[in-house]
């Protein structure tokens, strides 16, 4: 293993500078997928790896690809990578510090003056968040087959602006041609986006795989009328039978601790007026579990008790899956290449099971893959008060360097 290091306070005042495209008033960021903002922070990255002498590809959903060559550039490359797309109320980290720790490995590879044998790519994913348009992870999952390119680009937003439309807009409508998915491994570096590493007193969290997870849309259907003419055992009230299947999905999720997961976290009601009964609810759930039996017993009782609720309320329901993934397990030799970082550099370490679904879970099905997740405060994520520290995002950028090198030099 070569004596390369990345420059911690190079990696913060990049992560920093990132963070200021989209920035709000809490200091998170909101840069939705194929916004302005997207573009942006797309032009800011692709600038800064053609500045590290990296050859930059975009691919036809926008993924884009920047290559440090390696001494032979017919092998397979060493992927690393995550997303720039943000929540509407996002962090500074969730994503972007994945994708600017892989930069910052080609830069501190480029400072030490390091050949590798194989190449080595930083890549920045389309549309990880899901939040504008579904399903989520949706360039990661074309790349991997999962989801068909077609069925990503003709995708609408709520206001029914086009996916395909919306990415030539921004100016990343790239080549039509192919990009290869023969890759050597894959690595993906991220915040935790919970509490244990902070509790445990962890500083790398070693990832095993992640649990599987299923989106729903749900609409359900009443009658609008009068507030003060409509008797109550008369109405066909959506928001009710809403609120009943809220409770229900959190009482699924409480069923199957302590690993389910069950959440409801959009909520469109119309007509929205004060004195008019909810004829109309749009709502998404979002199940998990790391056991496929357990989240498919977490649909089944969401599905009986939805119906259930509709029928005791003469409401018409419709239930749309969005986006099904399965429960991943990483790669042993990429995720002993982590494990074996953290202890050269004498960090505390512990393995993991990823509660949150990632880029990573689709390269999973490719190419050898695994994770390396580093604290965030109060385990919080998907929020502005997102927070890391610098320490800990150069610690995990050094775990990060020394996997890439091995699996690079892996031949």
């Amino acid at each position: 293993m070569s004596d390369a290091t990345v420059n911690g306070d190079r990696l913060w005042a990049s992560l920093m500078e990132m963070g200021r495209i989209g920035a709000t008033e809490k200091g998170g960021v909101n840069r939705q997928t194929l916004t302005d903002g997207d573009r942006l922070s797309r032009d800011l990255f692709v600038d800064w790896c053609r500045q590290a002498g990296c050859a930059v590809r975009i691919d036809r959903l926008g993924n884009i690809f920047a290559r440090r060559s390696g001494r032979d550039d017919s092998l397979a490359p060493v992927l690393a990578g995550s997303h720039l797309d943000t929540q509407p109320s996002g962090g500074k980290f969730d994503g972007a510090y994945g994708v600017l720790a892989a930069l910052e490995v080609i830069r501190a590879l480029n400072d030490a003056g390091v050949e590798t044998a194989r190449p080595i790519e930083a890549v920045s994913w389309t549309n990880e968040e899901g939040c504008r348009f579904t399903p989520a992870m949706a360039g990661s999952a074309a790349f991997a087959g999962v989801i068909s390119l077609d069925d990503v680009l003709g995708r609408a937003d709520r206001d029914g602006l086009v996916f395909d439309d919306e990415l030539t807009r921004i100016g990343y409508r790239g080549d039509d041609g192919p990009i290869s998915r023969d890759i050597a491994a894959y690595f993906e570096l991220h915040i935790e986006q919970g509490p244990i590493l902070e509790a445990r007193q962890r500083t790398i969290g070693v990832v095993q795989g992640a649990q599987a997870q299923r989106w729903f849309d749900v609409e359900l259907t009443g009658q609008e009328s009068h507030a003060g003419t409509t008797p109550m055992i008369t109405r066909r009230d959506a928001l009710l039978g809403a609120s009943r299947i809220v409770e229900a999905v959190n009482r699924t999720g409480f069923a199957h601790a302590p690993d389910g997961r069950a959440t409801v976290g959009q909520f469109d009601v119309r007509p929205n007026s004060r004195n008019t009964i909810p004829g109309h609810v749009f709502m998404t759930i979002d199940l998990r579990h790391p056991i496929e039996d357990a989240l498919t017993a977490m649909i089944g009782e969401f599905e009986a008790a939805a119906q259930d609720i509709c029928g005791e309320l003469n409401l018409d329901i419709e239930i749309r899956e969005t986006a099904r993934i399965a429960a991943t397990e990483f790669n042993d030799s990429c995720i002993s290449a982590v494990a074996d970082g953290a202890d050269a550099l004498e960090l505390e370490h512990m393995d993991m099971v990823s509660g949150a679904g990632h880029d990573a879970c689709h390269m999973a099905l490719i190419t050898p893959t695994s994770m390396i997740f580093i604290p965030c405060k109060d385990g919080i994520s998907h929020n502005e008060i997102e927070s890391a520290t610098p320490d800990d995002c150069a610690a995990g950028c050094n775990v990060l360097l020394r996997a890439v090198q091995k699996l690079a030099n892996a031949v």
